[in-house]
């Protein structure tokens, strides 16, 4: 049974990291003493023992131990006994390229298809979609596929922003960005806003947080979906 929170954010204006998630961070991980972090997305160049410092600090507030995938001799191994994974954000190009270079992306997706508790945050959640074509981020290195874990059946825009009608900025809005990927695209697109989450348990998907999420087809208005939506009914 799949166990998830797939999250926009790591951390929400005026709070520590995770800090909005920590109730729900500690019952998905309520039979897990310890968990693997997986810092290969580095966000602003961070190094990983550095990024796993920063997670080990939030876990240690919920009684978790936390240990980063680099620390391990064999990372496949150390994915396959996990009793719980994290993967921070950071830059999804970069994430994608180290899982498919260290042959993980395939072992990733094995253990929590089994049931192993799964949190992801920014590049964390662009990685349970289908593809990693939504992500807000910088092509700074080339994956070898943009082929992610499909854990869900749709692709994730983390952060997603709405227009401002007031601003003087003429460049893209992030729902032109979408349109332009279902342009040549038929893959569904959830723009999940700061502060919101998705909760996946076996088949359900739940929308959770206090802000509606954006749903995105091609050819398609798209559509404000409120906090509890179950999305599994939408595909």
């Amino acid at each position: 049974m799949k166990n998830l929170i797939i999250a926009s954010t790591s951390t929400v204006y005026g709070s520590d990291y995770l800090e909005y998630l920590r109730p729900e961070v500690s019952k998905l991980f309520q039979n897990s003493n310890e968990i693997v972090f997986v810092p290969y997305a580095q966000p602003s160049g961070m190094s990983f023992d550095d990024y796993s410092a920063l997670a080990k600090k939030a876990f240690n507030k919920i009684d978790i131990e936390l240990k980063g995938l680099h620390q391990f001799d064999n990372p496949i191994k150390a994915l396959k006994s996990a009793k719980g994974i994290f993967v921070g954000g950071g830059n999804t190009f970069l994430l994608v390229n180290s899982l498919y270079k260290l042959n993980l992306m395939a072992v990733l997706k094995l253990v929590i298809e089994n049931g192993t508790p799964y949190l992801g945050t920014s590049a964390g959640s662009n990685i349970c979609g289908l593809t990693m074509q939504t992500t807000n981020d910088m092509p700074i290195i080339y994956p070898p596929s943009f082929a992610t874990l499909g854990i869900i059946p749709f692709n994730i825009n983390p952060h997603y922003l709405d227009a401002d009608l007031n601003s003087k900025h003429k460049g893209e809005t992030r729902e032109t960005r979408i349109k332009e990927f279902h342009h040549f695209n038929i893959t569904p697109v959830l723009g999940l806003r700061e502060g919101s989450w998705l909760k996946v348990k076996d088949k359900n998907i739940l929308l959770k947080g206090a802000l509606p999420a954006r749903w995105f087809l091609p050819n398609n208005m798209p559509i404000e979906l409120q906090t509890e939506t179950n999305l599994s009914t939408l595909i």
